[in-house]
């Protein structure tokens, strides 16, 4: 059986014993939810791969649980859309598991998943993984706190004012507007995920301009996906939304420099 979700993280019971086809990132955490979930193997999007081989940093760690696994090439299929992903995605990378099953660099992933239907099921101890935190990455007094979250779902009530520089994507879940961002932000940063198929890894900036909350993506070259951190201290604007442009950020701005601009003008 073939499973499409949105995420890894919300992919559905019937996930157990199935291929997942993932619209998450290829890393290592959004690896770890498919394991967690029991899916006998797993396609994911590559996110433009990007600094550290980030989105794709996967792909390795399920070989060693003897899982296979493949990434969708960003440019050929919307990420945080496995049903996209299914229809017109084209495989960019495969572990060593998935080589094994015949799954081929450039063939549909369509025809992956039904290669990896073939793979025996893994009964396997899910091991604990870094990834998947939450911290502070400057506090001052007076002036708005900036979060770090390795995932956008890790908001809470208490961020509301907050300028959250996340480790996420900033495509929309189906490419529909979502909760994802659940609380008024002083502005949110999301990696850019290579961009992808019809700008897909930066929908989000223009659905925030909606709700008036600046908004800005990193380049997947800059820094890792799925790593907060990495985007705060060496993360490079690639795009920003209406609303942020307005504030006096614009691409090419390292993220920290554009914070200061941020906090500049909140005082």
């Amino acid at each position: 059986m073939i499973v499409c979700a949105p995420s890894s993280a919300t992919a559905p019971p019937e996930t157990a014993g199935a291929v997942l086809i993932s619209g998450s990132y290829g890393g290592v955490y959004n690896a770890w939810h498919a394991v967690r979930k029991t899916a006998r193997a797993v396609i994911l999007s590559d996110a433009g791969v990007g600094k550290n081989r980030a989105g794709i940093s996967g792909l390795p760690w399920l070989d060693d649980l003897g899982i296979p696994g493949g990434t969708a090439d960003c440019m050929t299929c919307h990420i945080g859309d496995g049903d996209h992903i299914l229809q017109f995605g084209k495989i960019s990378f495969v572990n060593r598991a998935a080589a094994a099953l015949g799954c081929a660099v450039g063939e549909p992933v369509s025809d992956c998943a039904r290669k990896m239907e073939r793979a025996s099921q893994r009964v396997v101890e899910v091991p604990a993984i870094e990834g998947g935190k939450r911290y502070d990455l400057l506090r001052q007094d007076g002036y708005p706190t900036v979060i770090g979250l390795d995932a956008a779902p890790l908001l809470i009530e208490a961020d509301a004012g907050c300028i959250a520089i996340t480790g996420s994507h900033a495509a929309l879940f189906r490419g529909r507007p979502d909760n994802v961002i659940n609380v008024s932000l002083g502005a949110a940063y999301f990696n850019d995920a290579g961009v992808g198929l019809d700008s897909a890894g930066i929908a989000r900036l223009a659905d925030l301009d909606s709700r008036g909350t600046p908004s800005a993506a990193i380049s997947c070259k800059s820094a890792e996906i799925g790593n907060a951190r990495s985007g705060w201290d060496t993360g490079i604007i690639s795009h920003v939304n209406t609303t942020a442009r307005a504030r006096g950020i614009v691409a090419g701005m390292a993220v920290q420099d554009s914070v200061a601009v941020l906090l500049a003008r909140a005082v």
